[in-house]
């Protein structure tokens, strides 16, 4: 007899959970907890901090710390409890990106549809918004209290390691170091991994800690970042070939311009569809764990997958 057609696993979570209302009201609470969480904009000295909130709240839809206070609410935590590292997580992104649109980077005008922290501030200052980002993640993520599994050291450990050297900082540099170069697909992959899937992983991780999850869950939230993070950065590399800038809400285009390598260009476009799907289907499929209680990080990697179309 023929097998019977498997069903998505995705159905459920497209007729039963509102995703916008979700990432809407997280937005909102995240906006909330990070303004709290930095210097006003009018603190001495004020370019600075005028600069870091510029970046910070310049209309992002808060993925990351999404991803965190979902991988909480999965292992059964307290919202609560997952902010400071949520916050956090936001914070060395935003960091990342002021640093990718400089100049001796990526070179970009616009990001989220409005120019560049160094087109408004100048590049000296874009530098130091993005560095004290970083270092603003750090004393946020100290104010997150400690669990029986997860003490702060391992806490700290996870935020360092994937924004340090041989994850966040490492992608950027195999990306600058790889421009104008013919790479390997294998190459392309050690980039995305580090650049992309590091971070979304970290805040899967970090979420779950928050919860004092058990090391089940935290393999299982692992995997999901993981592959979450693989498929998010494949699906940019298409949407800069296929669509404009004004639906970005960046420069399209910049990656071919600036001859770095990218899954379309490497593989097509079909194939690269094909394999951000793969991908998302194995962060499903890692969510099994949670037995129906991951609803929200499910509609969130269903949320990644559907850009592309």
């Amino acid at each position: 007899m023929p097998k019977a057609k498997r069903k998505p696993l995705t159905t459920n979570v497209q007729q039963s959970f509102d995703l916008q209302g979700y990432l809407a009201r997280q937005t909102a609470t995240v906006n909330k907890a990070l303004a709290g969480f930095l210097p006003k904009p009018t603190t001495k000295p004020a370019t600075i901090h005028k600069a870091m909130h510029y970046s910070l709240f310049a209309g992002g839809k808060r993925m990351r710390p999404a991803l965190c206070l979902a991988a909480s609410a999965a292992c059964g935590g307290d919202e609560s409890e997952a902010m400071p590292l949520a916050c956090a997580v936001e914070c060395i992104h935003t960091y990342s990106l002021i640093h990718d649109d400089l100049p001796a980077m990526d070179n970009d005008d616009y990001r989220r549809g409005k120019l560049t922290n160094h087109k408004v501030f100048g590049e000296g200052i874009a530098i130091l918004a993005g560095d004290a980002l970083l270092t603003q993640a750090f004393e946020i993520a100290a104010q997150a209290r400690a669990w029986p599994r997860y003490s702060h050291k391992t806490i700290f450990l996870e935020v360092a390691r994937a924004s340090g050297s041989l994850q966040l900082i490492a992608g950027q540099v195999a990306d600058v170091e790889a421009e104008g170069k013919k790479i390997s697909t294998n190459e392309l992959k050690y980039i995305h991994e580090r650049k992309t899937s590091a971070l979304l992983c970290c805040s899967a991780r970090l979420g779950g800690m928050s919860a004092n999850c058990t090391a089940q869950q935290l393999k299982a939230l692992t995997d999901f970042g993981y592959n979450v993070g693989l498929a998010f950065q494949i699906i940019d590399d298409i949407l800069d070939v296929t669509q404009t800038s004004e639906q970005l809400g960046k420069t399209a285009g910049k990656d071919t311009a600036a001859q770095k390598a990218t899954y379309p260009s490497l593989i097509g476009l079909e194939k690269s569809r094909k394999i951000a799907k793969q991908l998302t289907d194995r962060a499903f499929a890692s969510l099994k764990v949670f037995k129906g209680k991951a609803v929200a990080l499910e509609a969130l990697a269903e949320y990644l997958l559907k850009r592309n179309k």
